[in-house]
């Protein structure tokens, strides 16, 4: 009977695959997206719209408007009444409102030197509040 070797003294090459570093491989992959699968579903559910926008129809109800000016200070207009308010006594007047009448449409409008990291943050607590759906507001590009 031979062994591994063959008469001149080398090894003979095997015929079988070892699997034992594919299966590290894979382990280490499942591990590393395990691990990063949490961090990727994080960020604040919007509805992008699917085509050129047109102007919402609003006739029902008069919409919630929360603005974010320059410096960063929040406002609550409802109707023709606007008022300065904080991020908490924001999120305390909105869901009361939609406690009072739900379904009322709820935009956000902010100033464009506004950091993006405020909006976020304004549309996350507004989702904690009870808001399903934020629109955007904009002005229409000015020709010139």
């Amino acid at each position: 009977m031979q062994g591994p070797f063959n008469r001149s003294g080398k090894k003979k090459p095997m015929g079988e695959i070892n699997v034992v570093p594919f299966i590290d491989v894979m382990l280490v992959l499942l591990v590393i997206f395990m691990i990063t699968a949490p961090m990727l579903t994080q960020g604040v559910q919007v509805d992008l719209p699917q085509v050129s926008s047109e102007p919402i129809d609003t006739q029902d109800s008069d919409p919630i408007i929360i603005s974010v000016d320059r410096e960063g200070g929040y406002f609550i207009t409802l109707g023709e009444d606007s008022t300065s308010v904080s991020l908490e006594q924001m999120s305390e007047r909105v869901a009361a409102i939609l406690q009072r009448r739900p379904g009322t449409p709820v935009m956000v409008r902010g100033d464009r030197s506004v950091q993006y990291g405020q909006i976020v943050l304004l549309m996350s607590t507004l989702q904690r509040s009870g808001v399903a759906n934020v629109g955007l507001l904009s002005e229409p590009p000015q020709d010139g």
